[in-house]
């Protein structure tokens, strides 16, 4: 390890350098210094002198004691989770100039009143820290909607709070209900941020598998995946990646075995409004005796295309929202200021903007299944979501881990392996998961470049 000390040095041009005291050598051309000791190098970021004082063209290496290695300072809990395959799959979309249907997010914005309201509240002034809970117009729009959409009855002032998306509103609630050891029960292939939040509670997963193609829920591997530590459920739906939407059979069975083991029910329904061909979104907090042990979980992000402004809620029991806030006020403290009350905005608009954009991703899963199916892969057909996934084992993949880090020079497109969702690897080996959350356009493209997979 290498010390590097700093030190003020007044130059004759009356600016002040900061300058790092030792042997004295000219400055590299790129303006970056290295200080070396022993087989080791540490990099002194913009060591160059400012402007300010051109004369002082020198810098200074210090090279002090070397320290025992100290390894790897990340907590071991954490050591399972590095770069997610996002962010790698992301970027060698931007490296080869690949259509990047391997991240999430859509390419066009939402309502056009919803953008108006945020402009104005940055105008009015809304842009200092919200209320802990969330601005009131806002907590009320997301209690009037579960009243409006599912029959619920939520109150604004102890059953509801605003988070800095969903992932801050599902790792607030697993810190907040979990005790090291404590079992979270959830279902493979799942979103990462659950696995990771798990772990930094220091809970135990519990998985039962969805399988391809149908994913239906395996009864018997669910009932051994529950035990008496089993705290909560962290329950997906729909479902990311799968675009599965859980049916009232599957959902009985899921509370039946929570309801058993007092156990909580976390739902997360980001993708509650984009259903298609007709699939109906169940909450579980409307089923028979789960209200008082349900926490849901949703966004503004996915339904209004505004997965940047990071508007999350939860609503649930007040003592659990109560759990919830606690942990929260010391994660972002408060998020999104001026974005709250557009999003309060948007919640209330007529049901034909909902349809609308339900409809539109459906004919963009169409497009994008036709495609893959045209491109000799087994496909999935999704009923909701923003993803489908697709078997790339009939043109030979064996690892959709290496398919999908050749598909850039093979077709120009990038997807995600399925893989990475899961700890049964096994079960997903040859899966890869594609939005089609993208301009028409861009899904066109894509799938004229997916042919080649084929002539390939």
């Amino acid at each position: 390890m290498v010390s590097l000390s700093f030190v003020p040095v007044i130059h004759e041009a009356g600016g002040i350098a900061i300058l790092v005291p030792g042997v004295c050598e000219r400055t590299p051309p790129e303006g970056i210094g290295t200080a070396v000791v022993r087989t080791r190098h540490t990099t002194v970021r913009d060591a160059r002198i400012p402007p300010i004082c051109p004369k002082a063209d020198l810098w200074f290496a210090h090279r002090t004691a070397s320290l025992p290695d100290m390894g790897n300072p990340l907590v071991a809990r954490m050591r399972g989770f590095g770069t997610t395959i996002f962010a790698e799959m992301s970027e060698l979309a931007r490296s080869t100039g690949a259509i990047n249907l391997g991240q999430g997010f859509p390419d066009t914005d939402g309502p056009r009143e919803m953008l108006d309201a945020a402009i104005d509240a940055i105008n009015s002034g809304r842009n200092q820290y919200p209320p802990g809970a969330g601005f009131p117009e806002l907590l009320d729009a997301i209690a009037e909607h579960q009243r409006r959409f599912y029959g619920l009855s939520v109150d604004p002032a102890r059953e509801v709070l605003v988070t800095a998306g969903a992932t801050e509103a599902i790792a607030a609630v697993i810190l907040g209900l979990c005790e090291p050891g404590d079992e979270v029960v959830t279902f493979e292939p799942y979103y990462d941020c659950y696995a990771a939040t798990i772990a930094l509670a220091g809970g135990v997963r519990r998985t039962s598998m969805l399988r391809f193609p149908d994913f239906a829920v395996d009864e018997v591997s669910l009932r051994a995946a529950f035990s008496s530590r089993t705290r909560l459920v962290l329950l997906n739906t729909p479902h990311n990646p799968t675009g599965k939407v859980f049916s009232r059979a599957e959902l009985d069975l899921i509370c039946s075995l929570a309801r058993e083991h007092d156990a909580w029910v976390v739902t997360d329904e980001v993708y509650e409004h984009l259903v298609f061909d007709g699939a109906a979104h169940i909450p579980v907090a409307t089923l028979p005796d789960m209200a008082d042990r349900t926490i849901t979980i949703s966004s503004g992000g996915k339904t209004f295309s505004a997965t940047g402004w990071k508007v999350g809620w939860l609503h649930g029991p007040p003592d659990a929202v109560a759990a919830a806030r606690t942990v929260k006020q010391f994660l972002t403290f408060v998020a999104s200021g001026p974005f709250q009350p557009a999003v309060a905005l948007a919640l209330g608009l007529d049901d034909k903007i909902y349809r609308g954009l339900a409809s539109s991703l459906q004919a963009k899963r169409d497009l994008l299944c036709e495609g893959l199916s045209t491109a000799g892969l087994a496909v999935a057909r999704p009923a909701a979501t923003y993803f489908v996934i697709a078997d790339a084992a009939p043109l030979g993949a064996s690892d959709a881990v290496d398919f999908c880090r050749q598909m850039p020079a093979r077709c120009g497109v990038v997807g995600v392996p399925v893989s990475a969702f899961c700890d049964d690897k096994d079960a997903a080996r040859t899966l890869v998961r594609f939005a089609f959350c993208k301009r028409d356009a861009v899904l066109n493209e894509a799938v004229v470049r997916l042919s080649a997979l084929t002539a390939s």
